[in-house]
């Protein structure tokens, strides 16, 4: 299971506000190939469809495709408030190693 932090939740909430996102919108997080390490998140405001897995906590919702969710089992979200860099990231335990960056990653493999 994907888990979302109470931080990431309400700065999220925050996030949803801001950009007056419609009813049932919700964080997207996709793992695509590219990035340094192999394999990328990319992430966005967006509505789910049928075919996608939904996560909620304190009203609000992640939303990951089932081909990234191979990639984010047990994974955590978390927002991080840093001088030099701002934002959500990704704590994931299938990840062999990550880039510096953040958003890069190579998976483990079986």
């Amino acid at each position: 299971m994907i888990s979302l932090t109470d931080n990431a939740a309400i700065h999220l909430q925050k996030l949803l506000r801001e950009q007056n996102a419609a009813d049932g919108c919700g964080l997207r997080i996709l793992v695509e190939k590219g990035g340094c390490a192999g394999w990328q998140y990319t992430m966005k405001v967006d509505q789910p469809s049928d075919q996608d897995q939904i996560y909620n906590h304190l009203g609000v919702s992640l939303i990951i495709d089932p081909e990234s969710a191979v990639f984010l089992k047990d994974s955590r979200i978390d927002y991080v408030d840093a001088l030099n860099d701002s934002g959500f990231r990704v704590e994931n335990p299938n990840a062999a190693r990550n880039c510096g960056c953040g958003t890069s990653f190579e998976p483990r493999t079986a």
